[in-house]
């Protein structure tokens, strides 16, 4: 049986943050992800998570400007210095937190900087941030992200992010694979998680057209969640979609694709 974590960045808005997660138990979650912590302290998040007797799966590190449209800074070799200060503050609220695997934004690849360079850069800094993690028993994550959704971001495909995984060669980082983004980029979906679930830390889902809940859309989920199954998965699954109404309304599909 899959195990679903509420996205609370995108699941429960009529609420503020800090409500969310009394929200997301009261609706039967035992667990939740969400973007950033940053914008509040640590130990306020971790309150809430106390209260409600909920787990913490997954947040990114500091992506930069995000209202300014900045999606990561990895692949930017002239921040190097504030991606590191990135990575020791996800560090730090990762350890009060109790978050075991936190995820690396790559970022839009900068005007007139070649692709190589950009790639390059992102491998030095996936090899600095997996190091600064390992000793605490963190996962370092990558996901592909599609090209309609965010333009010019630098990773798109689930072989492309392999082979940097590959190339990297830390043993803490992981393919976080999120199901709707490869579906809009390459479908192939039972087969590349059939091949490769040791190398996938986390899961995320939502379907298209719509990036709405599971069922929606045109994935098979009730085929995907067998397989799952099938396959031995034990991790959590993250419910990273734009409810087509009120977020409390639209959980049916927990009970009835699974």
């Amino acid at each position: 049986m899959p195990k679903f974590a509420a996205n609370l960045s995108m699941l429960f808005t009529d609420v503020p943050f800090l409500d969310r997660f009394g929200a997301a138990r009261a609706a039967g979650f035992e667990a939740v992800e969400f973007l950033f912590p940053y914008a509040w302290p640590a130990e306020q998040i971790a309150a809430q998570l106390r209260e409600h007797g909920l787990q913490l799966v997954l947040f990114n590190l500091h992506p930069g400007d995000w209202d300014a449209g900045e999606r990561g800074m990895a692949c930017h070799p002239d921040r190097s210095d504030e991606f590191q200060a990135s990575v020791a503050a996800a560090r730090d609220y990762a350890l009060v937190l109790g978050v075991q695997q936190v995820h690396c934004m790559a970022g839009k690849i900068p005007p007139g900087l070649a692709p190589e360079q950009a790639r390059a850069t992102y491998i030095a800094n996936l090899r600095y941030a997996a190091g600064l993690l390992a000793p605490h028993g963190i996962k370092l994550l990558i996901e592909p992200i599609n090209h309609f959704d965010m333009p010019g971001y630098l990773l798109n495909r689930s072989a492309q992010a392999l082979a940097i995984i590959d190339e990297a060669g830390c043993p803490n980082l992981f393919l976080q694979y999120d199901i709707y983004h490869m579906q809009r980029m390459e479908g192939e979906l039972s087969n590349t998680i059939r091949a490769n679930l040791p190398r996938i830390a986390h899961l995320q889902v939502a379907d298209t057209p719509g990036r709405h809940e599971p069922g929606t859309g045109e994935i098979n989920y009730r085929h995907l969640y067998a397989l799952l199954d099938q396959l031995g998965y034990d991790g959590w699954i993250g419910c990273e979609y734009n409810p087509a109404g009120d977020t409390r309304a639209g959980l049916g599909w927990l009970t009835a694709l699974t």
